[in-house]
């Protein structure tokens, strides 16, 4: 039996494919299967992934209709999946070669840990590096993701979790497959959310390991999913999973205020960003009110001073470049 099951879910990116899988065999470690999905795409990607599977001898599950949901086709491959661990490798992105052989010592070494993932530099659909994927939330010290860490699972999405998906590609994690069976699965309703809902219930159960290397490039295209989907239903998943974290943490007052500030600008900027109907506006205010929503003064100067962060601290230059030797590792 294997011990890392590496699924590849495909739709539509047989320009990516190529990289992609010659990433996979390059891989130093190589105790792997390779579990191959195509959903009904219309580019060859079928034909490259059928093919693919012919002369490297792995298992390739082809969709004649679209599924509509790429979590539908997480759920397909984690289902067949032998492993003690498992890499979700999304077909447009690609990793260093040391990327396995990292991440399963990492894991190997910290039993507490139930997830394990690493640096990834944004790149463009011509394979361009972009920078670091850095969190979004305006007050963080991105000094932190600049050295490897272990820390407890529910305190990690108490502090950032809740306030932003930090593990921001799926290509980028390896996890232990027998949390899968313990959370029951991908949430299959969420369009573009479920991978951050996801990460959020395995850490209810287990403790998180974070490598500064980057070794997972994480492509950003047009024909991205988010990059077609609205505002405002990507703000409305947002509170979905914030609400869904919110249930399993406990979190001090400072936490709250921090969390309530991000709920309203991330509110701020669909504003600014897209105007909604009456019914999309009301919609997100009845998912907002599920959040705890508390509006102190001393709240919202903290909404005020992050708003006047954002341009600060995005202007300076970045920290976390390819190529500079991470600092040691911590236990937080």
């Amino acid at each position: 039996m294997p011990r890392v099951s590496i699924i590849v879910p495909c739709y539509n990116h047989a320009p990516y494919l190529e990289r992609r899988l010659s990433s996979i065999l390059n891989q130093t470690y190589t105790d792997f299967e390779i579990i191959l999905l195509d959903d009904a795409s219309s580019d060859g990607s079928t034909d490259i992934c059928r093919q693919f599977a012919r002369r490297h001898g792995c298992t390739f599950v082809p969709n004649q209709l679209n599924s509509g949901s790429a979590y539908k086709q997480w759920n397909k491959g984690l289902r067949r999946a032998q492993g003690q661990y498992v890499w979700i490798a999304e077909s447009d992105d690609f990793a260093e070669p040391r990327f396995l052989e990292v991440l399963v010592d990492r894991l190997d070494r910290n039993p507490g840990c139930g997830l394990a993932y690493c640096q990834s530099l944004k790149i463009d659909e011509d394979g361009t590096v972009l920078g670091p994927a850095l969190p979004q939330m305006f007050d963080a010290d991105l000094d932190r993701w600049t050295h490897d860490f272990t820390t407890d699972g529910r305190r990690e999405s108490a502090r950032f979790l809740i306030r932003d998906n930090t593990i921001c590609n799926a290509s980028a994690v390896l996890f232990r497959r027998e949390l899968y069976d313990a959370v029951g699965g991908v949430d299959e309703n969420l369009k573009l959310a479920s991978d951050w809902k996801f990460w959020a219930s395995l850490l209810r159960l287990s403790g998180l390991a974070y490598v500064a290397e980057p070794l997972n490039y994480f492509r950003t295209h047009p024909a991205s999913v988010r990059s077609r989907t609205s505002v405002w239903l990507q703000l409305a998943e947002t509170y979905e999973v914030m609400r869904y974290i919110l249930s399993g943490v406990d979190m001090s007052p400072q936490e709250l205020e921090k969390f309530h500030a991000r709920v309203v600008v991330l509110f701020m900027h669909a504003l600014i960003t897209q105007r909604p109907s009456v019914r999309v506006f009301l919609h997100t205010l009845r998912l907002a009110s599920h959040l705890r929503l508390r509006l102190s003064i001393r709240n919202s100067l903290s909404i005020l001073q992050q708003a006047l962060e954002a341009t600060g601290r995005r202007m300076r230059p970045g920290k976390l470049i390819a190529g500079l030797p991470a600092r040691e590792s911590v236990q937080e």
